[in-house]
């Protein structure tokens, strides 16, 4: 009885409209597919009724279209669509507002109206649509109205779909989850740049937001010029079915275009032609759960490989010292008491090689007492300068004009510059630990703070051009939008603990043999300075943090995030590279952070002035040159070059040979070594400035870490030159730590300049850099960068670690300088 009772009353409804039509009164019955023309006005209003019937559980979907010649926009044609839960209301001409409060008017309208919701009935089940015509225009104005059902409403999963869309003609479509897919990506390309168009995914509610206006006001979405990718989880959709919205904007301001000048009359019309877009949407399964353990576990076990490394290098280490040490600890130290009451200076003054960074200051006491006035110097010991500073005793004036005659020789050996007190240069390098983990804790805890508010607000709102991700290969973990992006640093995090593993168990044996009195630590090879070392290992755990961090939601408004501990770690291994040599004369914790804090926020104006303000690269190039020729002087003159009251005739004495030398008789600089190095890094900086002016490149983050970079390069290279040359050796652990750098380096940097997203564009414009993922289905190459990056910064940091090695067993006199 049900199942005949079904068809009844869609019988009657057809008889009774077609009773109403007879009888002269609105609704008239339509017709899908046909086309209605007519006229209406103040007193005349057309009203059509179109019926038909949906089949259980599926989805109908019905698009009305409509035209009028009129341009009156103060009698526009309104048209209101009535369905059984929603009305549809819009005007003709439609307007639509562009920047500067420009209009846009179009004749030609086409909406999809809101499917009907399917029934789980067995029956068939019948629809009505109302199409009201009206207006209020005391005269007639013609119309054209065409209503028709849909066939390809609903998109099936890997099957691309062609269509075309306009401001005015705005598309979507229905997409439901396959019962084995979890997550999706909604593809969508298209041939031309502009018109500029926005991609929405929103949820299956009426009334659907399809128009330049109100499109951002549900669901996701993002702008779009070529491309566009949307990652949706069924978890977001109880429905477990959502509508792909597709609108095109009046303008192409917001994907980086030009603004019409002139719009008025014919223009407009023209300009509205060409704002159609051919559109192919393709939505593919995501990535299923087991691949994100899958990349879990190698981005931790790639990098715990390197722990295992170590750990079988330090046994090696151990095993062939132990084999090694046939002389008796006691006979060593009776030498070193032998060598250590001689009058060589090197040994009369206080152990250079002391650990930096030792908490305990017991480990210390030899030195101690050799320099301290209650236990009296040896006979023939010179008198640290560094020390008598540090004491409450009257200071001569002649020991600092030791130091100026000592730094000023031709030939300088390791033990002219490492006269200071052990105790005194501990304390001096111990403030780069300290000071490094202060502003990581300072710099990092609102960094967190704001990128959390950034994720927030990106899920909130649904605005993806807030983050500028490679959307292709953008997998989300909970609130995380890309946390293949985050997971990818776990390497600098890792590597720069292991880093500090190494230092801190090379600290320890070396504070071990400080107490034992072993002449090797005492008198030969580099002192051991570590300050410097754990700095740089916490600069890369904290690069790792960061850059995490930044990835949370990259953008033009944190960019710095990943940039501050890059110069850091470079401008840090200078500083090292330099203190090797020059243990006595190194830069303070100080002056190095604050030049830091100095480049970090010329990076920041760079990004905001230096796209298009010419003044800021002038005023940057003049600043660049003179600080390269400030450092070059200090470094010249191992710096005692001061510029001051108590300092003026050395100044007026460097003039004066710079002008006899160079000048008058162009004789060989008194530091030839020195000033080829010098010479050198001076044309690069200065190339860099000229390049700096002549293009000024947008990404001024990256052109100035290519700098520091590139100094960085420059100075190790002349360091291991001029170590070959005073027939010194690489060792082998250095050597291949040399070479694993070059080569992970030039790895990682292939990738590095695979950009996949740019925060300098628009977001729309970023996305035509998307790509794939390349690693596991799950990285993409800014990841591998990541990965690659993190393995060289290691390498890197070894090879200064371990590159003067060979020197253990020099004596420090004999250690040339350079």
């Amino acid at each position: 009885m049900a199942g005949e009772a079904t068809p009844v009353p869609g019988a009657l409804l057809c008889a009774l409209l077609w009773a109403a039509a007879a009888a002269g009164d609105s609704p008239s019955p339509g017709a899908f597919g046909r086309v209605y023309r007519g006229t209406v006005n103040i007193s005349t209003e057309r009203v059509y009724a179109f019926a038909y019937s949906s089949e259980p559980g599926q989805v109908d979907a019905v698009r009305v279209y409509v035209n009028s010649n009129s341009e009156n926009l103060q009698y526009p044609v309104l048209f209101v669509v009535r369905q059984q839960k929603g009305v549809l209301s819009w005007q003709v001409p439609l307007i639509f507002r562009g920047l500067y409060q420009k209009t846009y008017n179009y004749q030609e309208v086409s909406r999809t109206l809101c499917p009907s919701e399917p029934t789980p009935e067995m029956g068939l089940s019948d629809q009505v649509i109302f199409v009201d015509v009206a207006s209020m225009a005391p005269f007639n104005i013609a119309y054209e109205l065409l209503v028709t059902r849909l066939e390809n409403f609903q998109l099936e999963t890997n099957k691309a779909f062609n269509f075309t869309a306009s401001p005015s003609q705005p598309q979507y479509f229905l997409y439901k989850f396959p019962q084995d897919v979890d997550s999706v990506i909604i593809k969508v390309v298209s041939d031309a740049v502009y018109p500029c168009s926005v991609v929405s995914v929103q949820d299956i509610v009426c009334p659907v937001y399809d128009l330049d206006h109100n499109v951002e006001f549900n669901g996701v979405y993002q702008s779009m010029t070529k491309q566009a990718a949307i990652t949706v989880q069924r978890k977001d959709f109880p429905g477990e079915q959502f509508f792909v919205v597709f609108v095109i904007k009046p303008e192409d301001y917001a994907c980086g275009g030009s603004v019409p000048s002139s719009i008025h009359g014919n223009a407009n019309r023209t300009w509205n032609l060409q704002r159609t877009k051919n559109l192919q949407v393709t939505i593919v399964p995501s990535i299923k759960k087991s691949v994100y353990v899958q990349a879990m576990f190698f981005s931790f076990l790639s990098f715990l490989s390197f722990y295992l490394g170590s750990v079988v290098v330090a046994f090696v280490h151990y095993v062939s010292t132990d084999m090694k040490l046939t002389v008796p600890f006691g006979s060593v130290s009776i030498a070193g008491s032998g060598i250590m009451t001689s009058s060589h200076p090197i040994t009369a003054s206080t152990p250079e090689g002391s650990s930096y960074g030792a908490i305990d200051e017991s480990s210390s006491s030899g030195g101690r007492q050799l320099s301290s006035p209650e236990r009296g110097l040896p006979a023939g010991s010179d008198t640290d300068s560094s020390v008598e500073e540090e004491s409450d005793f009257d200071t001569m004036p002649e020991i600092e004009s030791d130091k100026n005659i000592i730094r000023t020789k031709v030939f300088l050996y390791l033990s002219d510059l490492s006269r200071k007190d052990r105790r005194i240069v501990s304390k001096k390098y111990k403030i780069y630990f300290w000071n490094i983990i202060t502003i990581a804790v300072f710099y990092a805890l609102p960094v967190i703070q704001l990128v959390i508010t950034y994720q927030t607000v990106v899920n909130v709102t649904g605005n993806q051009d807030i983050c500028y991700y490679n959307f292709l290969c953008a997998h989300p973990l909970g609130v995380l939008s890309a946390f293949n992006n985050i997971l990818s640093n776990v390497g600098h995090m890792l590597l720069g603990f292991l880093f500090l593993l190494i230092v801190l168990r090379r600290d320890v044996l070396h504070r071990r043999a400080m107490e034992m009195k072993d002449i090797y630590t005492l008198d030969y090879g580099i002192p051991k300075h570590f300050g410097l070392f754990y700095a740089m290992g916490i600069a890369l755990m904290m690069e790792g943090v960061l850059s995490a961090c930044y990835h949370v939601c990259p953008n033009y408004s944190n960019f710095q995030f990943d940039t501050s501990f890059m110069y850091m770690i470079a401008g840090l291994c200078m500083l090292k590279l330099y203190q090797t040599r020059h243990p006595d004369i190194n830069a303070s914790a100080y002056s190095a952070y604050a030049s830091f804090a100095v480049v970090i926020c010329l990076a920041v104006l760079g990004v905001v002035f230096g796209k298009n303000d010419m003044w800021f690269w002038v005023v940057f190039s003049i600043i660049h040159v003179l600080a390269s020729l400030a450092l070059s002087t200090q470094i010249y003159y191992m710096g005692r070059f001061k510029i001051g009251k108590c300092y003026l005739g050395i100044f007026r004495r460097a003039v004066m040979v710079l002008y006899t030398d160079c000048i008058q008789q162009c004789s060989r600089p008194m530091y030839m070594d020195r000033m080829v190095l010098l010479i050198v890094g001076n044309l690069v900086n200065w190339s860099f400035a000229i390049f700096g002016l002549v293009y000024r490149p947008r990404d001024f983050a990256s052109y100035i870490l290519g700098i520091f970079i590139c100094n960085l390069l420059l100075y190790l290279a002349f360091y291991i030159i001029m170590k070959l040359r005073s027939s010194e050796k690489l060792l082998p652990i250095p050597m291949f730590c040399i070479v694993a750098t070059a080569v992970v380096w030039a790895a990682a940097l292939y990738f590095f300049f695979q950009t996949l997203s740019s925060w300098e564009e628009t977001p729309a414009e970023s996305r035509e850099k998307n790509r794939p993922c390349i690693l596991l289905g799950f990285f993409d190459d800014h990841d591998v960068w990541h990965f690659l990056s993190a393995a060289a910064l290691f390498f890197s940091f070894l090879v200064l670690l371990t590159l003067d090695d060979d020197l253990d067993v020099v004596r420090r006199d004999k250690i040339p300088v350079f």
